[in-house]
């Protein structure tokens, strides 16, 4: 794998995981009940504490995101131009 092979994947990688991101806070904004029903089938949780997980794993995933995608995303790009 070459240099611009891994700035591509870095690159891709950031817009699909900002994809996913953008479709989670879609589901949390527009079907949160729905969502809160499904889940606590499985797990019994209240409605505070589902929002706030949902609030902190998103807060987790962004910080994912930008540490391990877009990071070395943007500096492989400044270190070959």
């Amino acid at each position: 794998m070459n240099i611009e092979t891994l700035i591509a994947l870095l690159g891709w990688s950031t817009v699909i995981n900002w994809g996913i991101l953008f479709f989670w806070f879609l589901m949390i904004v527009i079907a949160r009940d729905w969502l809160y029903s499904t889940q606590t089938q499985w797990f019994k949780i209240s409605k505070e504490r589902f929002e706030e997980m949902n609030y902190q794993m998103m807060g987790f995933y962004k910080l994912m995101i930008f540490l391990f995608n877009l990071v070395p995303y943007i500096v492989l790009r400044i270190i070959l131009d």
